[in-house]
């Protein structure tokens, strides 16, 4: 849900420089992100399977969603990856585990760090 409430924020609340997700996109009820009005990066696995929620369709649709908003955005996908690639601590490796989740991909938590903190520089301490 953080990812979601993320994109919500870039839409909803003014003042916002920047917001980076984590896999999730907010329901229609809440945001439209064609209507973001800041900056948006957003991160997916290529094999999340919470469809409409997180999966590769709803990351496209967020993307679309976002050219139309003219806000300077990124949308990653990642091969290899599914919901929750980044939790790479013992508790979230064993929830996921326990959700079917065993697709470990170093290169990725390291390749969307690498462009997160990137964002965040360019957005927030310009």
């Amino acid at each position: 849900m953080g990812g979601a409430l993320s994109i919500a924020s870039a839409v909803l609340v003014p003042g916002i420089d920047a917001a980076v997700a984590f896999y999730g996109v907010p329901s229609s009820d809440l945001a439209d992100p064609s209507q973001a009005k800041a900056p948006v990066q957003a991160h997916f696995g290529e094999d999340d399977n919470f469809v409409g929620f997180s999966d590769v369709t709803a990351a496209k649709s967020l993307e679309q969603n976002l050219k139309s908003s003219g806000v300077p955005h990124e949308v990653h996908i990642y091969p290899g990856s599914g919901h929750a690639f980044m939790n790479t601590s013992p508790d979230g490796i064993k929830r996921r585990k326990g959700m079917g989740l065993d697709d470990e991909n170093e290169d990725a938590v390291e390749l969307a760090w690498s462009r997160f903190s990137s964002w965040m520089s360019r957005y927030l301490y310009p």
